[in-house]
């Protein structure tokens, strides 16, 4: 009986084990999801806080011109790598004109028969709305080519509505910087590496991370100023955050654009990021006026917008929103401009109406507050750091291997670099 009892107890104490067991498991799966749930918090608000840094821009100082584009126009193509290199193509257009702002409206009003997706990385009045998916991929395609190249791989993980972005021409943008420019202004990610002092490290794609005197969350995408003269191998350098839009009023430069989703035609309008939203609005149209009876420097604007339609046009987007009450696409524009007067066909694609009104309205537009022009091209990559280069490689190569003779275009271009050390690496491509 005595051995029996001590075999109770025995059993007793192998049970209140497993139970403790169990209650220490139970503690720490909890840990575990809480954990996870304010590490997702904490990327959320990240995430927001980068938006509002991108967005709210001070730019009451430089006049700025904004374009807003059909979501429905990817829908229009017939395959994933079309879809793609016609978001390539906006953004190529946006950047040679150096647009501040691409506004990708839905000209269908989201049908709740469409599919959606949540997006946390566009700034607006309703928080991160849901969009369809036509927008959700065209804006997610000008972001990723917006961004500097050494900065993509923080802020765009793998996914499928970027799978075939390595099809696309690189935009090529002034603010995307190398290494080895040495420019006053860097864009960066503040970086996880603790301090010392107060303060946070950025990674602005030098070999060393750059300290801040401001304490930031980690995961931000910040516009950092760097001293000037200094040493880009240099272990201890230091800058300050300054906003966005300080790169081109102090110097001209051209900083990139931002993206911005409006679920309805009236959204582009009310829900404009700069104070007292746009005083100048440009809609386009086959049925507008001929822009070329548009006298030159007559379109005076602080914060300007262009609003190009879809297939059918900007009718079907009026029509689809409901909070406009106007009869016609005219009244809601102070300029509706025809900037194709003499098409040869019945349509003009969206992208290439991009790039033919904002090449007609250049000499129209008369920016209030105009960027003082760029001159500092020697601390920024050139095309020699590019194609150029690329050129009189294959020209150094062909060459060598004595097949194909030079010609004296191909001669000259490779004389312009002769100075420049060529190599097998791929720095030189963007």
């Amino acid at each position: 009986m005595k051995v029996h009892g001590d075999k109770t107890r025995l059993t007793e104490r192998d049970k209140m084990v497993k139970r403790e067991r169990k209650r220490h498991k139970r503690q720490e799966l909890l840990l575990k999801r809480v954990k996870q749930q304010y590490e997702e918090l904490e990327r959320e608000k990240a995430s927001t806080a980068e938006v509002h840094v991108e967005s709210v821009t001070e730019a009451e100082h430089v006049s700025t011109i904004s374009i807003a584009v059909p979501g429905s126009i990817m829908e229009n193509a017939q395959s994933p790598e079309l879809r793609t290199y016609l978001a390539g193509q906006i953004a190529r257009a946006a950047c040679i004109f150096q647009i501040d702002e691409v506004i990708v409206f839905d000209d269908c009003g989201g049908g709740s028969n469409q599919v959606t997706e949540r997006l946390n990385t566009l700034d607006t009045a309703e928080g991160s709305p849901a969009a369809r998916r036509c927008c959700i991929q065209l804006a997610r395609i000008l972001q990723y080519l917006e961004c500097p190249q050494y900065l993509r791989k923080y802020f765009f993980p793998i996914h499928n509505d970027l799978k075939y972005c390595g099809l696309l021409n690189p935009l090529d943008s002034q603010h995307h910087l190398r290494q080895q420019s040495e420019f006053v202004f860097r864009e960066g990610i503040v970086s996880k590496k603790p301090t010392k002092r107060k303060g946070a490290f950025v990674n602005v794609g030098l070999l060393n991370d750059v300290l801040v005197d401001t304490v930031l969350e980690p995961n931000l995408r910040v516009t950092v100023k760097l001293p000037d003269g200094v040493d880009l191998k240099s272990k201890k350098i230091r800058g300050k955050i300054v906003s966005p839009s300080q790169p081109r009023q102090e110097t001209g430069i051209y900083w990139g654009y931002t993206v911005r989703i409006a679920n309805s035609l009236s959204q582009v309008f009310t829900k404009s990021p700069y104070k007292g939203g746009y005083d100048l609005t440009i809609g386009t149209s086959d049925r507008g006026t001929n822009v070329h009876d548009v006298a030159s420097n007559s379109l005076s604007y602080r914060h300007g917008l262009i609003v190009f339609g879809g297939v059918l046009g900007l009718e079907p987007a009026l029509e689809s929103d409901s909070k406009l009450t106007v009869d016609a696409v005219e009244d809601l524009f102070d300029e509706y401009l025809n900037t194709v007067p003499a098409q040869g066909s019945r349509t003009v694609r969206t992208e290439e109406a991009i790039l033919i009104s904002m090449a007609a309205l250049g000499s129209k537009l008369c920016p209030v507050n105009a960027p003082k022009p760029f001159t500092s091209f020697d601390a920024i990559p050139q095309s020699q750091d590019t194609g150029i280069q690329q050129y009189a490689f294959n020209e150094k190569r062909t060459k060598h291997d004595g097949s194909v003779p030079a010609t004296p275009v191909k001669e000259s271009v490779a004389a312009i670099n002769t100075s420049t050390e060529q190599n097998d690496d791929m720095s030189r491509f963007d």
